[in-house]
């Protein structure tokens, strides 16, 4: 089989019944470790595509930054470093700026459906796989680390004007809003929240519920507030276009339908494990706040400078950024919508 530039894409034979069998390799880049529930929802992909393939697919996952660091995925995957990988658009907010879309703090909290509005938008906008093109990359899925909320020591957050005052680690766009609304905030990684929070170098951390439960953060929160405001999904599987484009027309369609698809088995597992976190708090005595609708609002108002702010970057390399967001904000009102109307497709009755 031939080696293809600019890609790692290997082969291997085995024999059945003496008959020659090859096997197509994808080496696939991942920073992080093999566990939780994305790693779960990668291993997933892969054992689908090996499954659906028949045998005729196989990928390779290569775990804890073994071939690239989270912020050197793009240029790698692009390189042929790897033939695939997973990528995190806020490190790249100019290359990945299509992508970013998913991080913005607009009105869409439900992890489905905003992986369901990401991953149409990304498969069918034209100008969108264009830009990837350019990059030699090729979109294949998407994940979200599921909505944004905010935990606290001493301190709980029922209205959004209680966050001014208060010490907050944030990151990205959700930060800032924290940070336009009175909040000092703090540099620090969430891996560090649990130290901030229990040696009183922050109030409150932004986090996930599912990780606030991993990284054990209730035993240092006071109060949890649900904020059902946004999410972070700009992160997902990416592929080198050289690569993708040397596959046969029937293993592109494996990739592109296992990659769809996984935006159910993730949103399946991501909402049980958010489901589990939140229980788990309240055992423990953290009290869990839902900041009520018209308090979310005034967040969701104070996001909207940096939607424009998203606009005026995608426009600024080719892409139509007011058309795209629009076709964003109404694949979020359809997937509401086919929720509501259908439960979730892991549910009893679900589409």
């Amino acid at each position: 089989m031939s080696f293809m530039k600019g890609a790692v894409l290997a082969a291997s034979m085995a024999v059945f019944g003496g008959a020659a069998y090859a096997e197509t390799v994808l080496i696939h880049g991942e920073a992080g470790p093999n566990r939780g529930a994305r790693a779960a929802a990668l291993q997933w992909f892969a054992d689908q595509v090996a499954e659906r393939s028949a045998g005729d697919l196989r990928i390779d996952i290569q775990w804890g930054g073994a071939l690239f660091k989270a912020n050197a995925s793009v240029p790698s995957i692009r390189d042929g470093v790897a033939d695939m990988g997973s990528v995190i658009a806020v490190y790249f907010p100019q290359e990945m700026a299509g992508y970013g879309i998913a991080d913005l703090p607009m009105n869409n909290p439900d992890a489905w459906v905003g992986m369901r509005a990401t991953d149409e938008l990304m498969r069918n906008s034209a100008e969108i796989q264009a830009d990837l093109a350019d990059k030699n990359l090729v979109y294949i899925g998407t994940w979200t680390t599921s909505q944004v909320n905010i935990g606290c020591k001493d301190a709980a957050i029922r209205t959004a004007d209680d966050i001014s005052g208060l010490k907050v680690r944030g990151v990205g766009a959700y930060g800032k809003v924290f940070g336009e609304m009175g909040a000092n905030m703090v540099r620090m990684s969430i891996y560090d929240a649990y130290q901030g929070l229990d040696t009183g170098l922050i109030d409150c951390s932004q986090g996930y519920s599912y990780a606030v439960a991993a990284l054990k953060q209730a035993e240092v929160m006071d109060s949890y507030t649900i904020l059902n405001w946004g999410q972070v999904g700009g992160l997902g599987i990416f592929m080198n276009k050289d690569v993708y484009d040397g596959l046969t027309p029937e293993q592109q369609a494996v990739l592109n339908e296992t990659g769809s698809d996984m935006a159910d088995e993730f949103g399946r597992m991501i909402t049980a494990a958010n489901e589990k976190a939140v229980a788990l708090m309240q055992e423990q005595g953290v009290e869990v706040i839902e900041l009520p609708a018209d308090e979310r609002a005034k967040l969701v108002e104070m996001g909207e400078p940096f939607l424009g702010e998203w606009v005026k970057t995608a426009s600024s390399i080719g892409l139509p950024g007011d058309a795209l967001l629009s076709q964003y904000r109404e694949l979020i009102a359809k997937y509401t919508a086919e929720r509501d109307a259908n439960g979730y497709p892991w549910e009893d009755g679900g589409s």
